[in-house]
């Protein structure tokens, strides 16, 4: 995939890996990470996966939100929660990343509210990023 043109882009950089810190080059995001203790980490700062969580649900939920005005449907309360889970693929010769998105779409009907993530899914450019190259799955809540 390549863009028709770039809008924006965002700089980082990042010091010691998964044991150090991630800044942008605008301060206006400046953590201290580490591994979670279930991958032997002390746990004290976040992590790349909470961050990729984060990134993904904020995206996922601004696409959900476009999607509904343009149907119509009223999105104001609504939430998209991302699980992004890590582990050993390849026999244990790599990582790889598997995401999970729950989204709550309050007062809209479930059939209506799975087309809206359906649509959302096709806007969103973390999704398009991510499809075919990560098992990510939705669930309305």
């Amino acid at each position: 995939m390549s863009l028709d043109k770039v809008i924006y882009t965002a700089h980082a950089t990042a010091e010691g890996g998964r044991d150090g810190r991630v800044a942008t080059d605008d301060g206006k995001l400046d953590v201290v990470v580490s591994p979670p203790k279930e991958m032997g980490g002390s746990g004290d700062g976040t992590n790349p996966e909470q961050l990729f969580a984060a990134g993904f649900a904020a995206c996922f939920h601004s696409a959900l939100k476009l999607v509904a005005r343009r149907a119509r449907q009223e999105a104001g309360e609504s939430t998209v929660e991302a699980e992004v889970g890590i582990g050993p693929i390849n026999g244990g010769a790599a990582y790889g990343l598997q995401v999970r998105l729950v989204v709550t779409l309050p007062g809209i009907e479930r059939e209506v509210a799975e087309q809206l993530v359906a649509a959302a899914d096709s806007v969103c450019p973390y999704s398009n990023a991510t499809r075919g190259n990560i098992d990510v799955s939705h669930a309305v809540a």
